[in-house]
């Protein structure tokens, strides 16, 4: 069976790419795959996410075990791990995370699952437009966190924290370690 994912970015709203896998190669090669259809390089640390329809992350398939998960999660490594063994149904949702000290990520969405057909190799067949850059300029990527930083500040309402009914003594007494 071959599983056509469709990849959306945040970032770049005319991008979008769309892979075909057999539902029996494994996630390292659906990650190779996205790689090779944005020209990313394969030298970074990334993960996808199998999601809820709110794109709330659950189980992750990582590229190699890190050593951190607890001994009641199962750890799922891209090459061990074959697609149809976490992904089972047309409109399932996962997250490929590119980029992990930004979060940055493509959305997916398995759009078809085609029976009755093979593939040996992953294939690109639907390039729209560039995708983001892989590596962000960090100077740029705090501008941004600044910028949403003082947009929330802006949005909080100053006046409403005034000192008019501050007791200083309630506050003193509140906090003395010593009568504890």
């Amino acid at each position: 069976m071959v599983y056509r994912f469709k990849l959306v970015s945040d970032e770049v709203s005319n991008f979008s790419r769309e892979i075909e896998i057999d539902s029996e190669n494994t996630f390292l090669q659906l990650r190779n795959s996205i790689l090779e259809s944005v020209g990313y390089t394969k030298d970074e640390l990334d993960s996808f996410f199998l999601c809820g329809d709110d794109w709330e992350r659950e189980e992750e398939i990582t590229l190699q075990d890190m050593g951190n998960s607890t001994s009641d999660c199962d750890v799922w490594i891209m090459d061990d791990t074959h697609v149809s063994e976490l992904v089972e149904e047309e409109g399932q949702k996962l997250i490929f995370e590119f980029d992990y000290f930004t979060q940055r990520c493509f959305f997916m969405e398995l759009k078809e699952m085609i029976p009755n057909r093979t593939l040996i190799e992953p294939l690109c067949s639907i390039k729209r437009g560039n995708p983001p850059r892989q590596r962000i300029d960090m100077d740029e990527f705090e501008k941004k966190l600044d910028a949403k930083a003082q947009t929330v500040v802006e949005d909080i309402d100053l006046d409403s924290f005034d000192d008019s009914n501050f007791n200083e003594e309630e506050l003193e007494e509140g906090f003395d370690i010593m009568s504890m």
